[in-house]
Parts: C-alpha cells; sequence; structure tokens
C-alpha cells in the first residue's frame, strides 16, 4: 500500500478538506498564519472606530477621565451655585441626560466589538481545527510508513537470520 499516493478525496475528515494531492505537499503546506491579521483585514473602517471606542471604554484611563469629570461638573456647579445661578443646578439634570445618552451609545458600541471578537474566536478555533487535522493526518502516515519500515526491517532480520542458519548448516555438515 502506497500511502503517499492519496488523492485529495482520501485527505477529508469531519467536512473539512485539505486541497492536496499528497501527504507529501500536504506537509510542506504552511497552515499558520496570524489570525489577527486575517481578523482585521476584514474589518470596516466603523468596526474599527468601535473596537477602538470598547478599548477605550472600557480601560482604567476613561475610568479616571471620566471620574474627574464629573467631579469638575459637580464642583463647578456646586460652586457656580453659591455665587450665582449654576448651569446645571443640584440633580444635575442635564449631567443624568448626558450620562443616559453616553449610556445609551455605549453599550451598543460594546456589544458590536464583542460581537467582532466572537467572529475573531470562531476563526481562530477553526484555524486550530486545521492545524489539529493535519497534525493528526501527518502523524498517521507517519506511523504507517514506520509500520511499513518495522515490517521491512523484520523481513530483514529473518532473511539474515535464514541466510545465518543455512550457513551454519553447511559448515556443519561440511565439517563433519
Amino acid at each position: 500500500m502506497k500511502t503517499d499516493k492519496k488523492t485529495k478525496n482520501e485527505l477529508k475528515c469531519d467536512k473539512k478538506e485539505f486541497k492536496y494531492d499528497s501527504i507529501e505537499e500536504l506537509a510542506k503546506s504552511k497552515k499558520s498564519k496570524n489570525i489577527n491579521d486575517v481578523h482585521n483585514d476584514s474589518l470596516t473602517t466603523g468596526e474599527r472606530m468601535a473596537d477602538n471606542l470598547a478599548d477605550f471604554a472600557g480601560s482604567w484611563k476613561f475610568i479616571i477621565i471620566f471620574s474627574c469629570v464629573l467631579f469638575v461638573w459637580i464642583a463647578a456647579n456646586s460652586i457656580m451655585l453659591l455665587f450665582s445661578s449654576a448651569f446645571d443646578p443640584y440633580p444635575f439634570i442635564l449631567l443624568n441626560l448626558i450620562l443616559s445618552c453616553l449610556a445609551a451609545i455605549q453599550a451598543p458600541v460594546i456589544m458590536m466589538s464583542q460581537n467582532r471578537q466572537e467572529k475573531k474566536d470562531r476563526i481562530r478555533a477553526e484555524h486550530d481545527y486545521e492545524i489539529n487535522m493535519k497534525a493528526e493526518i501527518l502523524i498517521e502516515e507517519l506511523i504507517n510508513k514506520l509500520a511499513t519500515l518495522e515490517k521491512k526491517q523484520d523481513e530483514i532480520i529473518i532473511n539474515f537470520n535464514k541466510t545465518v542458519y543455512n550457513v551454519e548448516n553447511k559448515e556443519n555438515g561440511e565439517s563433519k
């Protein structure tokens, strides 16, 4: 059985087909790829902007800046209220409106970013599957080749032992 002459149809596993004519071609092919590059190449400008916003909104930098802005807003309005009328007096209705609008915009953007991360994870899982299938096929091929070599080695040893046995019998027969 020549395993190195497997056809494309024999290199199928679980609905996944490797498009190679032989095991050697499959072994030489490069299946590894940077999933980040594959994913980033398919992003639109809006998706990149959403990812950047989600990255920033989920950082300590954002929390610190946002806390400072809130503190300044409340402090400025409280101080202005002492001297004259503030632009957003105590219940801070304008601040609440701004915070609600920010949350209403930020939540879907973060969800879009999470959906893209999920898509990236699916691409990574598919890539891992392809790598694992390639490794499995190549390991199986190596096992088959080792078994073939072991059989040949056994045949050689048996033939060698027969030859040695025959030579010893001839020498014993001639010496009698």
